[in-house]
């Protein structure tokens, strides 16, 4: 099957949506597919080149001063590429990762050359519209226009899919129907309890002592200054003098992004800075390696439609601590492969740090949870269901039927 997938995200961009459609396309070549992508270059010109067997079809694209690495386009600008790829390339199918200029201007192409296209959501504008300074009844009225928005385009579609139930929900009001959910999936034979911590170890001079880990981008919603305050309350140091079971542990902290310097300030401040790894970016042929020389993982944010990160734990064999919040909750059963704590509760998610490092054989049958659960999202499923989506879509194509 020839499948083009597009993308407002890809490589090297850092996040969730990228990381799902890079893996995605990789793991669709390795099973006999030939697949693209088209996604913002990064240039001001169009490229094109080969990366893991995939051809990147890069169209124009600018600079955001504001949010550095990411770019954007103006569609009128990239229409005649993104027709020309889908006339050269001719796909069988098309499957777009979101709403925004890339993914709508490549549905609007491929319906002007009759290729059926799908979409998998990854947007939910509560993510974003909580940052405007404007009062709650104004962000709820964005919301809705973004989700209007988003549907006018996701319904021109053969088939939406989300990467959780959970996901399913924030759309289903708004698509009027029910969706599939198909998990992001992830490579068990890559991330797996067999992985040497000792490169990871090595690299980031890491102490020979227990080690909570967190893996993502250094943004707000991600709470890792709540992480820090948990930590610092956790090693003895609470703000309010209380006297509390202490464990002696090293937080490592994986990424790079817009808090990277107002964490390690925050450190210095609690006095908790000689306990804390700042990694920066972690190449991915280390990232396996990483999680083997962590003993639990933790996320503390409000804004995982999955979480790709904490699938990788699991299946490393890391307990988990999460927020209770949009889907974590899917992924933590709270007391068996880890703990859920309220958002942005630090003291919890202390006494939760304290219990999980506290007890060696408790971390050690949460552990094997995670790897049960895990199992349920191996990559091969997710493949084997995405297959089958595209089947189903090519089929309503060709007898002119909408999913």
């Amino acid at each position: 099957m020839k499948v083009l997938i597009a993308s407002d995200t890809y490589y090297p961009h850092v996040n969730g949506a990228s990381y799902f459609t890079q893996r995605l396309a990789a793991s669709l070549v390795a099973r006999g597919h030939e697949v693209a992508v088209l996604s913002p270059s990064q240039t001001t010109g169009n490229e094109t080149h080969v990366r893991h067997g995939v051809t990147l079809y890069g169209v124009r694209s600018f600079p955001i001063v504001f949010v550095p690495k990411f770019r954007f386009v103006l569609p009128w600008i990239i229409n005649r590429r993104i027709a020309k790829v889908i006339q050269e390339f001719k796909p069988d199918i098309v499957h777009i990762q979101m709403h925004f200029f890339v993914s709508r201007q490549t549905l609007k192409a491929a319906q002007r050359q009759h290729v059926p296209v799908v979409a998998t959501n990854h947007f939910m504008p509560e993510n974003l519209s909580h940052y405007l300074p404007v009062p709650q009844f104004v962000r709820d009225t964005i919301n809705a226009l973004a989700w209007k928005d988003a549907v006018r385009v996701l319904n021109k579609t053969y088939g939406v899919s989300s990467p959780t139930k959970t996901a399913n929900t924030f759309i289903e009001p708004w698509i009027g129907r029910t969706l599939p959910a198909i998990s992001n999936g992830i490579d068990l034979a890559l991330f797996n309890p067999n992985n040497d911590p000792a490169p990871a170890r090595e690299r980031y001079n890491l102490p020979n002592k227990p080690t909570l880990l967190f893996v993502g981008r250094l943004d707000k919603e991600k709470n890792v200054d709540i992480v820090l305050r948990a930590v610092a309350i956790a090693l003895g140091r609470s703000p309010t003098g209380e006297t509390r079971k202490e464990v002696d542990i090293h937080f490592i902290v994986a990424g790079h992004g817009a808090e990277d310097t107002n964490l390690k300030k925050l450190a210095q401040k609690l006095g908790v800075a000689e306990h804390v790894t700042f990694t920066g970016f972690v190449p991915d042929e280390l990232l396996p390696s990483l999680y083997a020389a962590a003993d639990c993982f933790v996320n503390a944010g409000t804004a995982e439609l999955q979480c790709i990160v904490a699938m990788e734990a699991m299946a490393t064999g890391l307990p988990i601590l999460g927020a209770d919040a949009v889907a974590l909750p899917e992924l933590i059963h709270h007391g068996k492969n880890g703990f859920l704590f309220e958002p942005g509760n630090a003291e919890e998610l202390a006494s939760r740090i304290v219990d999980m490092f506290s007890d060696g054989a408790k971390r050690a049958n949460m552990a094997e949870h995670s790897l049960e659960i895990i199992s349920h999202h191996d990559i091969n499923k997710t493949l084997e269901a995405f297959e089958e989506f595209y089947r189903e879509a090519l089929f309503a194509h060709k007898n002119n039927t909408y999913a």
